[in-house]
């Protein structure tokens, strides 16, 4: 075939180099041995046999005639017999360099004296994860030749395409294709099996094997077609092994290359050598005494026998000598994965040879006087120079071997280009470094990709579910491969910012997710400003309610003389109207964003000056109850009615309130703080109060003030009086004990900027309250009936409340 006299080319053009450069071996010729194994076990053993035998007898370890002087073994082991020659050749410790695809179940532990030439299978499947990956194909079919190294691949490898997400439509497994297996019921079976691999959704197909078995399946591809009237296959994406070289089998007479048309292979590294084409090419029939493949391949390439051949076939016609190799269309002049490790292969034993000729130190006893013979080395002794060998090869490739023997190269990744007459193309569509970061490794041309035209000259998408869009995740199918999965929209709350994400995740503080729920956006930041309408109402109840009460205190201040502002206290009325006055103001303290100082004086000012207007409404009601106790001057109740007494509890009351303010400030003051939970489409902005229970602290001795002052003018309501200030105080602290009752549920349930909203309404209303229930009816007699201002119309039922100090 093709590929293997590609490799004898190989072989004698790197042989015939090394024997003319006289810098490398001056004093010796390097030649060689050819055995084929024929893919049989026992044809294999008898060629291993043979190199340690007599010329044309097998003798083996009898030493006579001409003897050779072995060097090395180069190798292209089968699966097959990849035990028996390593079992023999490790007897002599003789250096064994392998152009093929190594044997998974050898290491250097087991078969030191191994040189692999190429990287081995776990690197070759490792590139063809990063291809697979690289194109998103996740969902796969699998193919493969039942052989030794299978339990191997499915123990170490399928782990790790697991591993990055690929999984399998199917694994197909077939014990060692043959030509035996074109018998009946294997055709059969095979034809049940090609059928379900065609159908399945998966449109990437891996295939594992040599080249017999590719072979052997092209040829039973090609009659389960014929025979068993298999409709005509759908396009599939063959990624091949890198053993199978598909432009040397596309002229087999059983097949039809236009089912692999745009496969792609990850294939041994090859590169140009100098002179090469022109070495190939000088082939001829006139070679043939000293190259005794030449009539096979002659034959085999442009379908002719020579006269007195075994082998014909009647269609075929007898060579003329005339072919000459320049008129192939279907054969490739460039070297071959395996020809290419096959040229570096000999030179590596070359470079290594001279360096053990050079050197003057013998490896167990130094010669004193003279250099050492090459022909009195023996094999074993290459193995320290063969490991440190290093050069660069004619096409500017670095040869050398790593600590696991293992040559340093990378991948050639092959696009396959079929044509109707069977002819075959090979681009090279990029490279695979083992030496590059992960993810730069991978280096393809993808405009020079030739896909199958069942997909239409685009890329094929083989997936076994359609990509999750952003806002969903993948949800597994029950009894289905990981691949296969439904695609669930996020949990509300929640995003996905990539395709096919497993879980959904929550945006980060500060952030919430859009409508989409595909990524995040930054809250919303929210806290009561001057801006905003409800601000602005807030704004103008504020101003309108404090110029109502100055305009009471300028009325009041206009007439303080009369009876009316001088009942009950003249000087109690007017701290109340300044206490309403700051309280009216202080819900400015609310409004804005928050603040360290409005922080601190908010609540703590509100407690303080509303404490301050409760206090007077307790004093003017006590006073009112204290006058009507007196039932006579200068008795014992009477000394109490006073304005000692009232100013005592004006200010103790504050005080308390106070002393409970600067507590909650040393101990753990209001702050400003930023709230990203209690509303998900929010960043409230607003104060923490520190302390919850001094806040309601605050409170609770505000309504004890409250209910105390309630009850107190609930019970002096009825009390005789012209102008009876008690049933006024009663409207106003039952409006007050309303407000704020109503107050702390609604503070509790409700969040941010209406948290605080709630409490400028009760601040405001509780206020009003106040003001409107024991101020207005005194303005109202004061501006429109004066009439009622007088001395007289008070003292029409006279009473002791007439006599309190003002």
């Amino acid at each position: 075939m093709p590929q293997n006299y590609q490799h004898i080319l190989a072989w004698a053009f790197a042989v015939k180099e090394i024997n003319e450069n006289l810098q490398i071996l001056p004093n010796a010729t390097l030649g060689f041995h050819i055995y084929d194994s024929y893919f049989h076990p026992a044809s294999t053993f008898r060629a291993a046999l043979q190199f340690f035998s007599p010329l044309n007898r097998l003798i083996p370890n009898y030493k006579c005639d001409t003897q050779d002087h072995l060097s090395a073994f180069l190798e292209g082991i089968h699966s097959e017999s990849s035990q028996l020659i390593p079992d023999i050749l490790s007897i002599y410790k003789i250096p064994q360099l392998l152009y093929g695809p190594a044997p998974i179940m050898m290491d250097n532990t087991q078969v030191p004296f191994f040189y692999n030439m190429i990287p081995n299978d776990t690197h070759q499947y490792l590139g063809i994860v990063r291809l697979l990956l690289h194109f998103s194909w996740t969902w796969i079919g699998f193919f493969a030749v039942l052989g030794v190294n299978l339990e191997w691949f499915v123990q170490k490898m399928f782990p790790i395409f697991s591993q990055h997400g690929i999984c399998f439509a199917f694994i197909y497994a077939y014990s060692n294709l043959g030509y035996h297996d074109f018998r009946k019921d294997n055709m059969k079976w095979f034809a049940e099996m090609y059928e379900k691999i065609m159908e399945s959704t998966a449109n990437v197909l891996v295939f594992r094997g040599d080249v017999r078995s590719w072979t052997t399946l092209m040829g039973l591809v090609y009659l389960v077609q014929i025979k068993h009237m298999v409709q005509k296959p759908k396009g599939k994406l063959w990624i091949l092994d890198n053993q199978i070289e598909l432009k040397t089998l596309a002229n087999l007479i059983f097949s039809d290359v236009q089912i692999f048309h745009g496969a792609i292979s990850v294939g041994i590294h090859s590169n140009e050598l100098q002179g090469f084409k022109q070495f190939f090419k000088s082939r001829s029939l006139a070679t043939a005494e000293e190259d005794g493949f030449l009539r096979d391949f002659w034959s085999y390439t442009f379908g002719c026998v020579f006269p007195n051949s075994v082998v014909s076939n009647v269609n075929q016609g007898n060579c003329s000598g005339d072919e000459t190799l320049k008129d192939l269309p279907l054969y490739e002049m460039n070297m071959s994965g395996q020809s290419y490790s096959i040229y570096n292969a000999i030179y590596a034993i070359a470079y290594a040879l001279h360096a053990m000729h050079s050197d003057t130190s013998n490896i167990g006893k130094k010669v004193e006087g003279e250099r050492r013979k090459l022909q009195h080395q023996q094999p074993w002794q290459l193995h320290h120079f063969l490991r440190h060998v290093s050069f660069n090869n004619s096409a500017g490739d670095q040869i050398s071997f790593d600590q696991n023997l293992e040559l340093v190269a990378g991948f050639d990744v092959i696009n396959w280009v079929t044509f109707p007459n069977q002819s075959v193309a090979r681009v090279k569509i990029g490279k695979i470094d083992l030496q590059a970061p992960s993810d730069q490794a991978l280096q393809l041309d993808e405009e020079s990709i030739v896909w199958h035209t069942q997909f239409n000259q685009a890329q094929p998408l083989s997936v076994c579910s359609k990509s999750c869009d952003h806002g969903y995740r993948k949800e597994k199918k029950e009894r289905e491969p990981f691949c296969c999965y439904d695609c669930i929209l996020c949990p509300e709350g929640t995003i996905s910012d990539h395709q096919d994400m497993d879980d959904c995740f929550q945006c980060s503080v500060g952030y919430l997710p859009n409508k989409n729920q595909n990524y995040c956006i930054p809250k919303i930041v929210t806290f009561l400003s001057y801006e905003e309408p409800l601000g602005i109402g807030f704004l103008l109840a504020v101003f309108s309610f404090s110029f109502i009460t100055a305009l009471m205190v300028g009325i009041f201040l206009k007439h303080h003389n009369t009876p009316i502002v001088k009942a009950n206290n003249r000087n109690l009325s007017y701290s109340l109207l300044i206490s309403l006055l700051f309280c009216f103001l202080s819900p400015l303290l609310f409004i804005g964003k928050p603040e360290k100082v409005t922080c601190l004086l908010r609540q703590t000012t509100f407690g303080i000056v509303f404490s301050i207007a409760v206090s007077c409404i307790l004093a003017k009601t006590i006073m009112v109850v204290l006058a009507f106790m007196s039932t006579k001057p200068g008795g014992r109740m009477r000394k109490w009615v006073g304005k000692s007494l009232a100013n005592s509890i004006v200010l103790s009351c504050s005080l308390i309130q106070a002393g409970i303010c600067t507590v909650w400030l040393i101990k753990c003051p209001p702050f400003p703080d930023v709230d990203m939970h209690s509303v998900i489409e929010e960043t409230i902005l607003g104060c923490n109060e520190g302390s919850p229970t001094m806040f309601y602290c605050v409170l609770g001795y505000l309504g004890c003030l409250a209910f105390a002052s309630f009850l107190v003018a609930f019970l002096a309501r009825k009390l005789p009086d012209s102008f009876n200030e008690a049933k006024f105080i009663t409207f106003s602290m039952l409006v007050f004990c309303s407000v704020w009752l109503s107050f702390v549920p609604a503070y509790l349930s409700i969040k941010g900027k209406y948290m605080v909203a709630v409490e400028i309404f009760s601040i405001l209303a509780s206020s009003a309250g106040l003001l409107g229930c024991v101020f207005l009816p005194k303005c109202y007699i004061i501006v429109l009936r004066p009439d009622l201002n007088n001395k007289h119309q008070l003292m029409k039922k006279i009473h002791p409340s007439q006599l309190l100090p003002t």
